[in-house]
């Protein structure tokens, strides 16, 4: 009786570090329990996150999709506005090529000629005209204005003095605006019928530029050439070398 009373505290004893462990078990899956909860929350959460993200960005996708759409429709009707205009400034500038007056040939000079001086001065009508079209293209930088207000100069005053420079800064609206072609026609049409204007030099440098701009870069070399040989001296001609230097090195 007393060896079971001596044995009963010693099997206590041995049990105590079973008990123990079994207490650290279970702390550790509880722990890991609640770990696992919090992320499973976690991942709950950050994946509500991701759907309203998701959302979000589909909302403005179809913004975006929209305002795309909407500026495609707007480039759309610029471009037939562009292409109406195009066609009513073509036809201008036939009428006021087949209305004006025929000039002699350009003398075979070294030097820019100097334009003739015209028995009559210009109006005070013609100048005002001009002037304003000038400054609706140079102080304005409206090439849309000055182009139609160089078309009604022309027509209205077709032999008048400024006619010449009329010309040259119609090229320079329609070069503005990117219609190279026409650019080239009114700069030609300079040439042919007011040779002797002090605008020729500088109406076929840009004539050249027009043609490389048409991406005829034969005929732009070719008359930019002709610039040097017509007008070694002059600003034009210079520049002219230059322009010939960049498309070399372009090459």
């Amino acid at each position: 009786m007393s060896s079971r009373r001596l044995l009963l505290p010693v099997l206590l004893l041995a049990a105590l570090p079973c008990l123990a462990q079994r207490s650290s078990l279970a702390e550790r899956v509880t722990a890991l329990e609640a770990q696992a909860a919090i992320q499973s929350q976690g991942a709950s959460q950050s994946n509500i996150e991701l759907l309203n993200r998701t959302t979000q960005l589909q909302d403005e996708i179809r913004s975006l999709r929209a305002t795309i759409e909407q500026l495609q429709n707007e480039l759309e009707q610029a471009r037939q506005r562009n292409r109406e205009q195009y066609i009513d400034m073509d036809s201008r500038v036939t009428a006021l090529e087949q209305n004006a007056p025929a000039g002699k040939p350009a003398p075979a000079a070294t030097k820019p000629p100097v334009a003739a001086s015209p028995s009559q001065p210009a109006s005070a009508g013609e100048s005002a005209a001009y002037q304003a079209a000038y400054n609706s293209l140079i102080k304005q930088g409206d090439a849309v204005s000055a182009a139609q207000q160089f078309q009604a100069f022309l027509q209205a005053w077709p032999d008048s003095k400024l006619a010449p420079n009329a010309w040259y800064w119609l090229g320079e609206s329609y070069y503005a605006l990117g219609s190279f072609d026409l650019a080239l026609k009114s700069f030609g049409i300079l040439l042919d019928k007011h040779a002797q204007s002090g605008k020729a030099p500088d109406a076929l440098l840009k004539s050249a530029y027009s043609q490389l701009e048409l991406n005829d870069e034969a005929a732009g070399r070719q008359t930019l050439e002709q610039v040097i040989a017509k007008y070694p001296g002059s600003p034009v001609a210079d520049m002219a070398r230059s322009r010939l230097r960049g498309l070399s090195l372009e090459r």
